[in-house]
């Protein structure tokens, strides 16, 4: 068995596709304004959207129970993080060294956090 893709559900399926493609640099695979997928290495990313508003202040990095939370591996977290703040990508979190890795954390227009952590060489 594999993990085949994590869904996250969008407010605006436009605006979010524009972050994942534009701004992420996540291929898009193809986008319906219902479903869109983005084809990331081993695994898929899906937007889906969603008929009710996340309840947590945007930005928020609440872990609760039923919540999820993807992780991107890059290979220059300095450089990338540069690039997301040139971007207008809030950053929860800035690079630092967590559990042994490079960590980063930002969020999507939606709020999302998402993990960022440098690719080991």
């Amino acid at each position: 068995m594999k993990v085949s893709f994590p869904i996250v559900f969008v407010s605006d399926m436009s605006r979010s596709v524009a972050f994942y493609r534009d701004v992420l640099g996540l291929p898009l695979r193809f986008e319906t304004p219902h479903w869109t997928e983005f084809g990331a290495e081993s695994a898929t990313l899906a937007l889906h959207v969603s008929r009710e508003p996340n309840p947590d202040p945007p930005g928020g990095t609440a872990e609760y129970a039923g919540r999820c939370r993807f992780g991107l591996h890059v290979p220059d977290l300095d450089a990338f993080h540069t690039k997301m703040l040139e971007r207008g990508v809030v950053c929860l979190e800035p690079p630092a060294e967590t559990f042994g890795a490079r960590l980063a954390l930002y969020a999507d227009p939606d709020g999302l956090p998402i993990s960022v952590g440098e690719a080991s060489a």
